[in-house]
Parts: C-alpha cells; sequence; structure tokens
C-alpha cells in the first residue's frame, strides 16, 4: 500500500499508510469536524467524503460554513425532490436538475399537470425521505451499462444525455434508496443531511432549451444548512415580490406591455419621466466628459451586418425586412454603425480617442419565453458609446470610464460596483501578443484606481477582454450592467482607418462601452432598488398639493403654481376625499413630498409639509419649502 500524504488548507500535511478518504481524515482531525463535514474539495475538485485518496493531495474539508458546500446541498435536494416525485408519480422522467442563483430546478416529465397546490406534498414525501436517512451511493459505470441501466428505468432524457457524453468521459450515478440518478456529484453523504428547504415555484421548459422539443415541468426549490437562513432568504423574497417592477409598474402607472407587441415597452407619463431623467442625467455626464452625440438609422442592409461578421453570429436574434429586392436588418446593437460614421471623414492620429454616443435603440428577437417585464426586453435603449483610439490610449480611456461608472453608480444610490475582468476565450481572434498587451492594459487601468475584482476565466468576447460591472441592490441582488470591451476585430472588418504620425493608414482599437447597459433594464433595477420610491429628482411627481376641503382648492392651486414656476413636478389632488384619503393615495403613488393646505395654510400663507419617508415635518413657508425641494432635487439627493 503506497503512502498516501495530504496537505490541508492550512499547509500543514497528514500522511496515512493505509487507504483514506476525506471523511477518515476529518476523523483523524477531530469527531466534531466529521460531523460537520458535507463533502471535500481534492486538488480543486469537488469530491464525495467516501471518494479514496491516492498519492499526495491537497485536501479541503468542506463543512456547513464552507461557500462550495451550499451548491452540494442544494443539487442534493434537487434529487430528494426527484426522488420524491418517483414515489408520488411512478410515471416520472427526468431532465437536468443543475444548481441556480439562490436554489436549483429539476425538469420532469409526468402525466399529472403540476400546480403549486402539489408542492406541500411532494415536500412532504421529501421530509420523510429525509427522516429515512438513506445513504447517497456514487457508482462509475462504462457507457453501455449506463445505458442499459436507464433504458431499462424507461428515462429516455437520461439516455440522450449518456449518448451526448464523450467518449472516454467518467459516467456516473448516484443512488439513495431506490432512486438512481445520472450525475457527476458530489453528494451529500445521506438523505438526513437535506433538512432545510423549500419548493417554491413551477413553469414550463422545453427539454434542452428547444421549442422542437417537449415541454418538461419544471420545479424550482432552494436549500439552506439552517432554518433560520431559509426563512431569512424567504423574507428577501417576498420582499423581491413586493418589490417586482412589473408589479410596481401597474401599481404606479409607469408602462405596460401587450401581446401586440410583445417584449415592447409602453412608457406611460409616469414612466416617460423616470426615462426623461435617467437619460437626461447620462446625456450630462458623457457631453462633460468628452463625447459627441450622434444618431443612426434602425434598419440596415444586409451586407454590413455581414462584413461586421453579426449576420453570421446573430442571425437568429435579428428582425428583419425586405424593400425593393433588398434585404434588410433592424439593428441589434449599434457599433458597425458607429464605425460608419467615423469613416466618412479621413481621421487623423491628433483627433484620437474620438468617443462617439448614442441612445441607440435596438431590437432582438428573443425567445418568448425569455422575456421579463424591462429586465429581458426584444426593444430596448443602450446608452452606447464606441472609442476609437490607438492601443497605448487603451489605459487612459479604460481608467477614465471606470472612475465614471463609479460616479453614475454612486449618484443612483449604489455601492461600490463589483468588477470582473472577462479574459481571453478559446475560440478568439488576434495573437496571443496583443491579447496580453489588452488584457495587462485592462489589468493596469484596475490598479490605478485601486479598484478589486475577479477573475471571469475564458468569457472576453472574441475579439478581445472586457471588464463588467455590477452593482448589488438594497436586497443584496447582483445586476450586471455596465462593460468596457476591448475590440481589435471590427475596425479591421470594416475598414476604419487613422492616419498616424508616421503619416500610413492604421486601424483603430475600439473599445465598446455602456454605463448603464439597457436603459429599460437599468429602470427596473432602480424600481426594484427603491421599491417604486424614487428619490426626488426620479419622482415622477415630485410634490402633490392636498386642499382638506373644496373652499382651499384655489390656494392648493396657487402653491401648485409656485412650485411648477420653479421646476417642481407637482399636481393637485382634485378629489372628493377626506385628507386622511388622499395622504394614504399620494402615498400609494410614493410621492416624495404631501403639502397640505387647510384655513389655517390659507390665511397664513404657509403649507403644512409631510414627507413620504418621515410623515409630518409641520408648518413652512412656501419658500421654504422650494428651497427643501430644489436642494434635493438639484443635488440629486437619495434621502429626502
Amino acid at each position: 500500500m503506497s503512502v498516501v500524504r495530504v496537505t490541508l488548507p492550512d499547509g500543514s500535511a497528514r500522511e496515512y499508510d493505509r487507504e483514506v478518504t476525506p471523511l477518515d481524515v476529518a476523523k483523524s482531525i477531530g469527531s466534531g469536524l466529521a460531523r460537520a463535514a458535507v463533502a471535500a474539495m481534492v486538488d480543486g475538485r469537488g469530491v464525495d467524503l467516501t471518494t479514496p485518496l491516492v498519492g499526495a493531495v491537497a485536501l479541503n474539508i468542506l463543512t456547513d460554513r464552507s461557500p462550495e458546500a451550499l451548491e452540494i446541498l442544494r443539487h442534493s435536494c434537487a434529487h430528494l425532490m426527484a426522488q420524491a416525485l418517483k414515489r408520488l408519480y411512478p410515471e416520472a422522467r427526468f431532465g437536468v436538475g443543475p444548481v441556480i442563483d439562490n436554489g436549483f430546478y429539476y425538469d420532469v416529465d409526468i402525466d399529472h399537470r403540476l400546480t403549486v397546490e402539489d408542492l406541500p406534498r411532494i415536500e412532504e414525501e421529501m421530509h420523510r425521505i429525509v427522516k429515512e436517512n438513506v445513504a447517497v451511493e456514487r457508482r462509475e459505470l462504462a457507457r453501455e451499462d449506463a445505458l442499459e441501466a436507464f433504458r431499462r428505468l424507461g428515462d429516455p432524457y437520461k439516455v440522450e444525455l449518456i449518448e451526448a457524453i464523450p467518449a472516454g468521459e467518467t459516467i456516473s450515478t448516484y443512488a439513495q434508496g431506490e432512486f438512481v440518478d445520472l450525475c457527476r456529484g458530489p453528494h451529500v453523504g445521506s438523505t438526513g443531511k437535506v433538512r432545510h428547504f423549500k419548493l417554491q415555484s413551477i413553469a414550463g421548459a422545453y427539454w434542452r432549451g428547444s421549442e422542437k422539443n417537449k415541454q418538461l415541468q419544471r420545479i424550482y426549490g432552494t436549500a439552506f444548512f439552517s432554518e433560520e437562513e431559509l426563512e431569512t432568504h424567504l423574507r428577501l423574497l417576498e420582499e423581491a415580490k413586493r418589490r417586482d417592477h412589473r408589479r410596481l409598474g401597474r401599481e404606479l402607472d409607469l408602462y405596460h406591455l401587450q401581446e401586440e407587441a410583445p417584449g415592447m415597452v409602453f412608457w406611460h407619463p409616469a414612466g416617460a419621466v423616470i426615462w426623461r431623467q435617467v437619460e437626461g442625467y447620462i446625456r450630462g455626464v458623457i457631453e462633460q466628459n468628452g463625447y459627441q452625440e450622434i444618431r443612426t438609422p434602425m434598419i440596415v442592409d444586409r451586407s454590413l451586418w455581414e462584413r461586421s461578421g453579426h449576420w453570421d453570429k446573430f442571425r437568429e436574434m435579428m428582425f428583419t425586412t425586405e424593400s425593393e429586392s433588398r434585404e434588410f436588418a433592424v439593428k441589434p446593437m449599434n457599433c458597425p454603425c458607429h464605425i460608419q460614421v467615423f469613416n466618412q471623414a479621413v481621421r487623423s492620429y491628433r483627433e484620437l480617442p474620438l468617443r462617439l454616443a448614442e441612445f441607440g435603440s435596438c431590437h432582438r428577437n428573443e425567445p418568448s419565453g425569455t422575456l421579463h417585464g424591462l429586465m429581458r426586453a426584444r426593444n430596448f435603449v443602450q446608452d452606447d458609446a464606441h472609442i476609437f483610439c490607438t492601443e497605448a490610449q487603451i489605459g487612459p480611456e479604460v481608467i477614465a470610464f471606470i472612475r465614471l461608472v463609479f460616479e453614475v453608480y454612486a449618484t443612483f444610490g449604489f455601492g461600490v460596483p463589483l468588477i470582473k475582468l472577462a479574459d481571453r476565450p478559446a475560440q478568439r481572434v488576434g495573437s496571443d501578443a496583443v491579447w496580453d498587451r489588452a488584457e495587462q492594459a485592462l489589468r493596469d487601468a484596475l490598479a490605478e484606481v485601486g479598484a478589486s475584482f475577479e477573475l471571469n476565466p475564458g468569457e472576453g468576447a472574441f475579439y478581445g477582454p472586457k471588464l463588467e460591472f455590477s452593482l448589488q441592490d438594497s436586497l443584496g441582488r447582483v445586476w450586471q450592467c455596465g462593460t468596457i470591451q476591448v475590440d481589435f476585430s471590427m475596425p479591421e472588418r470594416l475598414a476604419a482607418t487613422y492616419v498616424g504620425e508616421d503619416n500610413h493608414p492604421h486601424t483603430p482599437v475600439m473599445l465598446h462601452r455602456a454605463i448603464l447597459g439597457s436603459i429599460e433594464r437599468f429602470i427596473a433595477v432602480l424600481i426594484e432598488h427603491f421599491g417604486g420610491a424614487m428619490p426626488p429628482w426620479l419622482a415622477p411627481v415630485q410634490a402633490i398639493v392636498l386642499p382638506i376641503s373644496e373652499r382651499h382648492r384655489d390656494y392648493a392651486v396657487q402653491v401648485s403654481a409656485r412650485l411648477a414656476q420653479v421646476g417642481v413636478r407637482t399636481e393637485v389632488d382634485r378629489h372628493d376625499e377626506k385628507v386622511g384619503a388622499k395622504i394614504r393615495n399620494a402615498q400609494l403613488r410614493k410621492i416624495p413630498y404631501m403639502v397640505v393646505v387647510g384655513d389655517h395654510e390659507q390665511e397664513a400663507g404657509t403649507v403644512a409639509v409631510r414627507l413620504r419617508d418621515l410623515g409630518d415635518q409641520g408648518s413652512m413657508e412656501i419658500d421654504s419649502l422650494i428651497k427643501r425641494i430644489t436642494t434635493a432635487v438639484r443635488s440629486r439627493a437619495i434621502e429626502l
């Protein structure tokens, strides 16, 4: 028996002259660790606790405090749910059941049409299996044995998955009692380890994502190591539902969508105000930072998209039309059109960097099943810009952009963004030397501004690396919004050149960059972040004047006119209701300032002020109210 040498995370090493597993190592360290152990990482790869260790290995025992352990628990919970389904519906056949953000799902094909009313019954069966504490056992099979096993089980989806596994790759199954599933693992050691879970919803999902295949039923759920964590998560989900931009969009009369224009937004007056404020702010920012705004056509001949490479890579997502025997595409992005503007003049190196910006309306033929309110639409506007520069200018331009992103996100009330550096993918254009320089320019820019970042390996565009900027909302959810991408390819494809210092033509580098990304999506994030209670500068109605009775309406109109004269978005509540009802209605509309006028205010020429979040502020002069509102709006204050 050869010696097994185990190196632990703290750098210490242990040697064993017998066959050992991660669980054996945990027991040798202490009974507490063995009881808490969930799975293990061996040389960076997740394994079960019962996996034999061979030779010299780096071992990390995962417990419920390990970040990697939660995914393992949730994947085990997906299997637990599948076992419960198989017991309740013996004809059940299973697709895939991966871990996703905050939970898991499993696609199932059963004759019974599931509804949310079925979920408690499935959970009850899951709890029975937990109490049975059934051991979870891994088994590796030869391809033909695996195919035969799942053919015998009558599960064609697993057979199809096995047939797609590359030759030579390990095929493994996990069994817990009578239930067997195809899976790479790892998993917890027994069903008794999965105790705190909740099944949440049901949706339809086409097998392998294709509408040509059968639609399966997808059950979503989540799991945690403690009841407290589960309850906290469920409370956050309830709060997220309350803040859902689709719900608030209806309640606040901001926008609507309808079947005649799927995935395309009808903005109502109140929503259009928010849009104008966001767009106007960004327009001011880019003007101050040396960008020139342009506008380009919505529909462009197919030949341009072929030359840019988008026709081959993006054709299925493009809306097309024909006229006079020519085929056109509605633009899904702005970059090829911006190069056409660049190409309309002989450019000198002295003009670079040239920053061209557009609030570009784009259309993408997203599958109907993926549409999600403002978050994912078929028509959206990007705060798009392209910076044409020399390779030496990449670094300074990226530094300026990072600082700009920080400034803009802070203005909207978000903290320091999370940044990922997406480096070279396997399929790419350009030499490694060029990629080295581009990636280093991004790293140097991040270092210059003192920004921390994570690596997103292999996720760069095929033409160059990129930085991805994500903001974190009030519920802790992360939204990827801004990006800056380094492109050496498209300018060359579309014959963009400038005259260098040597008096010869050179191809510029193009930096694709957006701060907000899709403005529709960013407004959705804002709605959910603020729960619809927009800061004063973004609020559709900033102040509403509430006359106590009909005899106070004329004075209310005068007060409203004073506010409107200084640019405050204001209105008068003319309903024949008591002032308490008017205040409640204003609160439901999430209007920041409620201005109450009655006999006392009318006689004194004052107003009584209530704030949306802080309640009664007492009586004040109209000029004092104007100063308070305009100061908050001018400074783009988040709090009232």
